[in-house]
């Protein structure tokens, strides 16, 4: 089912409400494009609605209930997004683990997070930055090589949507760390950062291992996980239309079902690899439907 709480929340001169759903986002998204509501006003696990939608979106079928009701069914579900993960929080998050990382180098770590916020990014934030980082942890047991976190934090500083988004991002590595770390760690973060261009390393290559898994988790997330995953990939590429995008993305998860494996490590295997397949085979059909809808 769908919920609104009232209209209280203020910005830009009004007032707004939030709209939900406790089943799925799915769900929640299918209602908000009948009615009108752009994606660019859903934000993780809500949309929010301006006050001159309320009543329409209350006569199409959204359940008026209160804020703290609202916020107690959206947490029921499971759907809610933990504080943490939400931009503030992620900012505070990852300075924290990037001065764990390397003492004494704030300036450079505020700059790479700048970039990682800029306002052009949706999935490729510093919240895909901290779940990567998250994943190398459960992937390591918190034992994640330097080389290969420093890769982490450098493969999307540089994100424009562009096939040379991966080489910049090297090469912004190499200019920012040739006198922080030795040459040879240099070297191997960007060789790695270089690899999520393909996420295709070699057999043996223990370290590329960890980092394109990690990179890749989202693939295995749970549905509504990765609903949220294609929602804001789709805002990354707003600047693209809906028919090129389509056909663009339908390569892209073409190109993600056939790699073998798609996942390198045991445990990336275990922990992701079922859903992902499930999770782009469904999307690949419902890329291929639209396209054959438009043709």
């Amino acid at each position: 089912m769908i919920f609104i709480d009232p209209p209280y929340w203020p910005a830009h001169g009004t007032v707004f409400s939030h709209l939900i759903s406790n089943t799925s986002l799915d769900e929640l998204h299918a209602f908000a494009a009948a009615n009108g509501v752009t994606r660019r006003a859903f934000d993780l696990d809500h949309y929010d609605v301006a006050k001159r939608r309320y009543e329409g979106l209350v006569a199409a079928g959204a359940i008026p209930v209160s804020g703290k009701e609202l916020a107690r069914t959206l947490m029921d579900s499971g759907l809610r997004i933990k504080a943490k993960y939400r931009v503030k929080s992620v900012a505070s998050v990852l300075g924290l683990r990037w001065n764990a990382l390397l003492p004494g180098q704030p300036h450079l770590g505020s700059d790479i997070l700048t970039r990682w916020n800029e306002p052009h990014r949706h999935y490729h934030s510093g919240t895909h930055l901290l779940a990567v980082l998250e994943a190398l942890e459960l992937l390591t047991e918190r034992c994640v090589p330097r080389t290969v976190e420093l890769a982490a934090w450098f493969h999307d500083a540089v994100y424009n949507g562009t096939a040379t988004d991966e080489e910049e991002s090297a090469k912004l590595a190499q200019l920012y760390l040739k006198d922080v770390v030795t040459p040879a760690e240099v070297a191997e973060v960007a060789r790695l950062v270089r690899l999520t261009a393909t996420h295709a390393p070699e057999p043996g290559d223990s370290s590329g291992h960890l980092l394109c898994d990690a990179d890749l988790a989202i693939l295995g997330g749970t549905p509504e996980l990765y609903s949220r995953y294609i929602s804001g990939i789709r805002r990354d590429y707003s600047h693209v239309s809906d028919c090129n995008f389509t056909n663009g993305r339908a390569t892209v998860v073409r190109q993600l079902l056939a790699l073998r494996p798609l996942f390198h490590t045991r445990k990336g295997q275990a922990l992701w690899a079922a859903q992902a397949q499930h999770n782009l085979s469904r999307e690949l059909e419902q890329l291929n439907q639209i396209n054959a809808v438009g043709s």
